[in-house]
């Protein structure tokens, strides 16, 4: 539960978009290495997302 936790945590920071509430909520939760972690497989993510995309057009 704790890394869906800090998924959507996550994801919230990458839209932007936060409840001052729910950041201050996430930040006696989680661990920073666990944020790291999510954050960096998240963009890597992104990126070969975008990579197989540019791929299929062109």
């Amino acid at each position: 539960m704790n890394v869906l936790h800090t998924f959507k945590a996550v994801l919230w920071a990458f839209f932007g978009v936060r409840k001052r509430s729910g950041y201050e909520e996430d930040l006696g939760k989680l661990s920073p290495l666990a944020v790291i972690g999510v954050a960096l497989a998240l963009v890597a993510g992104f990126i070969a997302g975008l990579v197989a995309l540019v791929n299929w057009v062109v």
